[in-house]
């Protein structure tokens, strides 16, 4: 006869099979998720030094100790958020960039609409993700701490478009002799663009990102003629008799 202190097969609760996530996992994100989520956006408003790993434990609703359990240290968490806003912004842009760099050969029309929608996209992502640019303003506030995040998660992108823009060059397309502050321009303005709609009224923000978006054509028929214009017309595109400077973010 079975003791009473045992169960049978049919009542024990079944195993997770090897890889099957646990129910809170299948119902929602994850607690590494949940995690990074939610240090972005405190890393955002506040900074790393601004931040606690218990501001951001209390944040998710999980004690200190279990979010060591998936970040050891404050700085690897830290980095962990840019790694996940650059995943995020290159698997939205790389199509774009793609684009871009099968127009540089080709020039006219098809390489202005190329940049218009790659300008375009990287303002649509960063309108949609705010706490990118603010992740990103916090770091830049000390220009020498913190490189090494500009070297994995934003000069690589930044990169692909300069590589992009010279190719072009090379082709004949446009004149281009500063692919480097071209692209840090753009970044820099479109992250003033975000600050600025971040202390609109909505009637302002509404005016804020048409005359944004207008401005960014603008300023890519100056520098490059992507109205359709003969290629290498664009006003800050510099004389035929310019030196192209072989130079990338990397």
């Amino acid at each position: 006869m079975r003791k009473s202190s045992e169960t049978s097969p049919d009542e024990r609760p079944a195993r997770r099979g090897p890889g099957r996530p646990r129910r809170a996992e299948r119902d929602g994100p994850s607690t590494r998720e949940r995690i990074l989520r939610e240090a972005t956006e405190l890393f955002a408003a506040r900074g790393p030094e601004g931040t606690s790993l218990r501001d951001i434990a209390a944040r998710v609703g999980i004690d200190v100790s279990s979010l060591h359990h998936h970040f050891p240290a404050k700085e690897a968490l830290y980095d962990a958020c840019f790694e996940r806003v650059h995943a995020a912004e290159r698997a939205a842009l790389a199509p774009l960039v793609a684009d871009l760099d099968r127009a540089a050969a080709a020039g006219g029309e098809p390489l202005g609409a190329a940049l218009r929608a790659l300008a375009e996209g990287f303002v649509d992502f960063l309108e949609e993700h705010p706490h990118t640019t603010f992740l990103w303003l916090r770091r830049w506030l000390d220009p020498t701490r913190g490189a090494g995040l500009d070297r994995a998660y934003a000069l690589p992108l930044y990169g692909d478009v300069e590589r992009a823009l010279l190719e072009a060059a090379q082709a004949g397309t446009v004149r281009e002799t500063t692919p480097h502050v071209t692209v840090r321009s753009l970044v820099w303005a479109a992250h003033g663009h975000v600050t600025a709609l971040a202390a609109a009224s909505p009637a302002e923000r509404e005016r804020e990102r048409y005359e944004f978006r207008l401005w960014v054509r603008r300023f890519l028929d100056a520098l490059y003629g992507t109205d359709g214009s003969a290629a290498g017309t664009g006003s800050g595109a510099g004389e035929g008799s310019d030196v192209i400077i072989h130079h990338t973010l990397e």
